[in-house]
């Protein structure tokens, strides 16, 4: 790998993917209350038909749909009410031409009938008669067995991060344990002889350690942990016993500072001391985020993330999301809203641009106002609803040109 020579970020893409996506990740079993943000490790296959009868979606009448065909307000049906259902309870009886029996929401209807005319279409004369006012069609406010889901059907893929709705379903079908993947591990190191932690005196030409908690947030947003979190001097000896701790304790190793070009960050000479691939991608033509560092040490991932926060935190969301989803396979949801930029936008040409934006809702339609500054500025990205894509080939954005807006939620 020749000394920072960037590469684009859909290259950097591909070099993830072949390189890690078969990483082991262990799996276990987990009850459903607990699998909030877990991802499926295999299919669920559903053993039974839901609903597994035939069922009303409505308060009413269970009958033969022939019956109310041709009856309206002037011209009514009379039906004979043999009963009615009780929620929870099994129906055996045969509907006869010129019968019906009531069915409340979400009761059984009996065999012999086909549909569900609702009790606002219907007048009761007396206790054992009724009057339909207006015709229904076979089906209608009836749920079969199996309409919403069939035995045997595969109802969530593999690689699903499962949610309160996911979770439902499994209760639908019966299932209170379920196979996921184990989070995956992240070690956390803050490089530099300037970083203190956040419990040590600030003196002057200190900075605190921003990137290391605001990435560990992350970590835990994505579903991972974070087995260790450290803050390391500019000493190659030091970060390589930091890192070599990392390789053995978790799957990805993030180091935060230290993969630029200058003469004492050791992160490249690191990376590629131990056995593996070493680095395979240092310099992305990326805006902000070029200097970053990817590496292969011993079947694990080393990544050097830039030491400003905002090139840091956009480089996690690009590389590292991205990562996981392929390493746990999962199908992604991308998150964008349409909107209106409303300055113009200039970009670096040759770079993919990230520009970070708010968002504003007027009338209906949202506007996305650019924010400027320096990538070491964090509160860019407190401001910031989310971040525009400025392609490579591309001058930069005009005023009124719509645009996609990738939020950061």
């Amino acid at each position: 790998m020749d000394f920072f020579n960037v590469i684009s970020v859909d290259e950097v893409k591909k070099i993830l993917s072949s390189n890690f996506k078969n990483l082991k990740i262990e799996t276990e079993k987990v009850n459903i209350l607990d699998c909030e943000g877990r991802v499926l490790s295999k299919d669920i296959i559903s053993q039974i038909n839901v609903p597994e009868f035939n069922r009303s979606t409505v308060d009413g009448y269970a009958i033969k749909s022939k019956e109310s065909h041709g009856c309206s307000e002037c011209m009514p049906t009379f039906l004979d009410i043999i009963g009615e259902v009780n929620m929870g309870e099994s129906v055996n009886v045969d509907i006869k031409n010129g019968q019906c029996m009531y069915v409340p929401t979400g009761g059984m209807i009996p065999k012999s009938s086909d549909s569900v005319i609702m009790i606002e279409h219907v007048e009761k004369l007396d206790e054992v008669t009724i009057a339909i006012h207006k015709p229904i069609s076979d089906g209608e406010n009836v749920v079969y067995k199996g309409d919403d889901i069939k035995k045997d059907q595969i109802v969530l893929k593999k690689g699903k991060k499962l949610n309160s709705q996911d979770i439902g379903v499994l209760a639908a079908l019966g299932i209170n344990e379920i196979q996921v993947y184990k989070p995956i591990k992240f070690t956390v190191i803050s490089t530099g002889d300037e970083i203190i932690d956040l419990d040590e005196k600030l003196e002057f030409g200190k900075i605190r350690d921003i990137n290391g908690y605001a990435i560990c947030s992350l970590i835990k947003k994505l579903g991972g942990i974070v087995v260790e979190k450290s803050i390391v001097k500019d000493n190659y000896d030091l970060l390589k016993e930091a890192v070599s701790n990392g390789i053995k304790n978790s799957d990805i190793v993030l180091l935060s500072g230290g993969s630029s070009v200058g003469t004492r960050d050791y992160t490249y000479d690191v990376i590629n001391s131990f056995n593996g691939q070493g680095v395979l991608v240092h310099g992305i033509a990326l805006k902000p985020g070029k200097p970053t560092i990817i590496g292969e040490c011993e079947n694990k991932v080393v990544i050097g993330l830039p030491g400003h926060p905002v090139s840091a935190i956009i480089v996690f969301k690009i590389f590292i999301d991205y990562l996981v989803n392929e390493i746990l396979k999962i199908k992604r949801n991308k998150y964008a809203i349409d909107a209106i930029i409303n300055k113009n936008i200039h970009s670096s040409p040759g770079k993919k641009t990230y520009q970070m934006v708010t968002l504003e809702d007027v009338d209906n339609k949202y506007y996305a106002t650019p924010i400027f500054g320096k990538s070491s500025m964090i509160t860019l990205l407190s401001k910031a609803c989310g971040y525009v894509i400025i392609d490579e080939d591309c001058e930069g954005l005009y005023k009124e040109e719509k645009v996609k807006v990738h939020l950061l939620q």
